[in-house]
């Protein structure tokens, strides 16, 4: 239920009081980062011509390389490594459908902070006129003029070839042609009469070759006296960000919103139920849903008001990264995806209509955020007023809030704003134009000079300075960011729903008495419904709608392509359900006409892609796509699609043995990096890697002589569920094959395991028991080989004992052991696509 808004406390003032006197914090940006990454060629001011064109660099310290294209296009390198984390990159970018001015930038993640580390951007110009699309302008009716009767619109284009055709559409209506009245110049004659007062778009496109168009910005045409919906901000508790795939499945899988309705009203955990939802429309795998998918979104738009939810639009400014759409150059971007937003307001009926709009343009990831002149803040919050004016222009109610981190209003980076006339705060400047913002307060503790309630007093004090009710909403994370360089006290994916709920009712408590407090947001929709009450034995969760039903084929066909020599890029369509599609499963072999089972997943994905990382040069792989509802049903398998990797002259190097155990009040992964070829060990390789679950440290450490390395988590129970994956090994001459790992993730409590193994010799250190995976096996010094024979206890299961698969309940075939100590691994590969691995240390009586 929405909380009733009372006025300001004491209470909140102490909370203010608190922030104020906090310590500037600075955010962590690339400017501490070891690693580096230029852009060589071409370079700054180059012109070149139709035709394929080589940009290339060098890189040390860093990892996952990308190249930026124009601000819209993100693509992987080629790497040719000269070291761990070095060498050089290049990428053949197409020109033959480009014409103007293209910026180009590189970035890799620094290895040591896992933050952004950028290149110096090129500006280069393509000389190529015959790519370029036709420039389209409606030169009149201007806005802002009343306008009756028959009304000429005049429109504008000019192109360096021929043009085929030019087109007009009304409030998104059909697309109609126009002739020719002039020079470049196109009228359309459209008869007002009977409309009424109102505020109609006008967009017009031309096009000079087969699909590729130019569009004019939006006119919003005024007839009579227009549009002028009074201004309403409703409470927004509880909001949810539902970011694409999850988006898309409610547009496109109408059994996604039942999923939806079932999660926004649990009760198991006593918590808010979810009355607002921003919900990602940008371009999705080939989907438009503002342009292609708009009965989907309509229908989708009138199911939710039925229940009385408001659906915001969640946009990131039209850019990739995200970031880019806070530059003055690529403005025309975000201004372009707000216009498609309030166009579709005005076309659609009332039920049909968006109830707002977030924004989610970060641009603190730019390296520029730290320049000192501080012109990428003035940039961003002009596009922003950019954005909100055309909202303006077509006169309708339609809220507007950008996404904010929480300390624009403590950083140096958010000091001292000169904007407009005005000197202030960052967060300042944003709240004086906006309607609402979500404060991303992420944090995993409510109290305390970092915790959420510290987080947003400023924020909050401001805007009931200003006097805007319900225009403070507090976002909260649930994602799991061990991975990144962020710390995991930022998100409550280690912690679960119990603790978050206890920690948001400190808040709701503490904000509660200000009429500035607009509610809570959680971000995101997919893990905010995974996480459990807490990570282990006990920790229940929301249960999704029951289903028997497996999902649909996919959609299409799957192509699979070579990146380098480990890496390849698989993609693939849709496939609908019942309910809903949790997660796509991908399979791998090296043979041919394989069945997949549970040995060969590869790994899971929420989208319509997957990047197989970590494989061998010079070999051809196999896959096959399969859809996994959230109740675990498991639909038909795509046909097979082969790819073959690329050549290296680097050693590929795995992790084997890796087990989790628990002392002196912390997990510890210990594990042994290994030659894959010889079996090797290899000392002095630098590990790395993170723990799950319940875990959320990022750690590295140096194996040792026997090559064998042990990592430790934060403090943690025993009681709590936690596993560990390595990420990045590092030792010249050699790359992580990580697909080979044996296994590569774990977990202390194995999630089914084994119901049962036997060993053919030795005495055990204690009774076999499925949740205890680490044993010592004593056998006669005179036994070099050793017969297991592992039942498993989900019939789905596939082992893998000694390296070679077994079937449950029988022998598997000898494993040498040879005459002193060893170490045999028994994996056991679920259909959920975790794996669990049970370890036997040999030692000799």
């Amino acid at each position: 239920m929405p909380r009733p808004k009372l006025r300001w406390t004491a209470s909140l003032l102490c909370v203010l009081v608190l922030a104020l006197v906090m310590p500037v914090v600075s955010l962590p940006t690339v400017a501490h980062a070891a690693g580096s990454i230029t852009l060589d060629t071409p370079t700054t001011g180059a012109t070149v011509t139709s035709g394929p064109v080589t940009v290339s660099g060098s890189y040390a310290g860093v990892y996952d390389v990308r190249l930026y294209i124009n601000g819209t296009e993100q693509v992987e390198p080629q790497l040719t490594p000269s070291g761990a984390d070095a060498g050089t990159w290049s990428y053949t970018l197409p020109t033959v459908q480009r014409h103007g001015s293209v910026e180009l930038v590189a970035r890799g993640l620094d290895t040591t902070t896992r933050y952004g580390v950028w290149s110096d951007s090129a500006l280069i110009d393509v000389d190529n006129a015959a790519a370029a699309a036709p420039t389209v302008t409606i030169t009149s009716p201007a806005e802002g003029v009343a306008l009756s009767g028959v009304v000429s619109v005049t429109i504008d284009v000019q192109s360096a070839t021929p043009v085929n055709l030019v087109q007009i559409r009304v409030n998104r209506s059909a697309w109609q042609s126009v002739a020719l009245s002039g020079p470049g110049t196109y009228t359309y004659s459209w008869d007002t009469t009977g409309l009424g007062n109102r505020i109609f778009s006008l967009e017009a496109r031309a096009t000079n070759a087969p699909g590729r168009y130019g569009y004019s910005p939006t006119v919003y045409a005024q007839v009579g006296t227009g549009t002028n919906e009074p201004f309403a901000m409703p409470h927004q508790d509880r909001a949810m960000w539902i970011w694409e795939p999850e988006s898309y499945k409610l547009l496109l899988n109408p059994g996604s919103r039942s999923v939806l309705e079932s999660f926004i009203h649990d009760t198991t955990f006593d918590g808010e139920p979810v009355t607002t939802l921003y919900l990602a429309v940008g371009s999705y795998a080939g989907y438009r849903a503002l342009e292609e998918q708009t009965e989907q979104l309509k229908s989708f738009m009138r199911w939710a008001h039925a229940r009385d939810l408001q659906v915001h639009a969640l946009i990131a400014g039209g850019t990739s990264p995200a970031y880019m759409g806070a530059y003055e150059r690529y403005h025309h971007h975000a201004v372009r995806e707000m216009e498609q937003i309030v166009n579709y307001n005005l076309s659609a009926a009332a039920n049909e209509r968006f109830d707002g709009i977030n924004v989610d343009i970060e641009p603190y990831i730019s390296p520029d955020f730290k320049d000192s002149s501080k012109f990428l803040q003035g940039e961003y919050l002009d596009g922003l007023s950019k954005m909100i004016a055309r909202r303006d222009a077509a006169g309708i109610n339609l809220p507007f809030g950008p996404a904010i981190p929480k300390w624009y209003d403590t950083s140096e980076q958010g000091a001292n704003i000169v904007w407009n006339g005005q000197t202030k705060w960052l967060s300042e400047h944003i709240q004086d134009i906006s309607d609402y913002i979500s404060i991303m307060d992420y944090r995993d503790t409510a109290d305390g000079t970092a915790g959420i309630i510290a987080g947003a007093a400023g924020e909050m004090a401001y805007a009931e300075l200003i006097g805007k009710p319900d225009s403070v909403v507090i976002g909260v994370e649930t994602l799991d960011i061990a991975n990144s360089g962020d710390p995991e006290t930022i998100t409550f994916w280690e912690e679960g729903r119990l603790h978050m709920e206890a920690e948001l009712d400190k808040v709701y408590t503490a904000f509660d008495p200000s009429s500035a407090f607009g509610g809570i947001a959680v971000h995101h929709y997919d893990s905010y419904r995974m996480l459990p009450a807490f990570w282990g034995d006990g920790g229940y969760r929301w249960q999704p709608p029951a289903d028997t039903t497996p999902p649909s084929a996919l959609a299409g066909t799957v192509t699979a392509t070579a990146q380098d020599y480990q890496t390849v890029q698989v993609r693939y369509g849709m496939a609908t359900d019942n309910t809903e599609v949790d997660r796509y499963v991908i399979y791998r072999s090296e043979q041919a006409g394989f069945t997949p089972t549970a040995a060969d997943i590869a790994g899971l994905s929420r989208s319509q892609t997957f990047q197989d990382k970590g494989l061998l040069p010079d070999t051809t792989y196999y896959y096959r796509i399969a859809a996994r509802d959230l109740q675990g049903n498991i639909g038909p398998a795509t046909a097979e699609v082969a790819v073959t990797t690329g050549s290296t002259t680097l050693q590929p190097l795995i992790v084997n043995n890796l087990n989790i155990s628990h002392s002196a009040g912390k997990f510890r992964a210990s594990f042994t990096v290994a030659d894959l070829a010889t079996g090797a060990p290899l000392p002095g390789a630098l590990a790395e890697g993170r723990f799950t679950y319940a875990g959320g440290r990022y750690a590295q450490a140096t194996t040792d002589a026997s090559g064998n390395v042990t990592i430790a988590s934060e403090d943690l129970s025993s009681a709590l569920q936690a596993g560990f994956e390595p990420r990045r090994i590092a030792l010249a001459g050699y790359y992580y094959a990580s697909a080979y790992d044996e296994p590569h993730t774990t977990t202390y409590k194995p999630w089914h395991g084994l119901g049962a193994l036997t060993a053919s010799s030795g005495t055990w250190s204690q009774p076999f028991a499925t949740a205890q995976t680490l044993y010592t096996l004593t056998v006669p010094a005179s036994v070099t080989s050793l017969i297991l024979t592992p039942t498993a206890a989900e019939a789905t299961s596939v082992i893998v004992a000694g390296g070679e698969r077994v079937a449950s309940g029988s022998a598997a075939a000898p494993i040498a052991i040879g005459s002193g100590p060893a170490t045999v691994s028994v994996q056991v590969y679920n259909a959920d696509g975790t794996t669990d691995n049970y370890v036997l240390r040999i030692a000799r009586s």
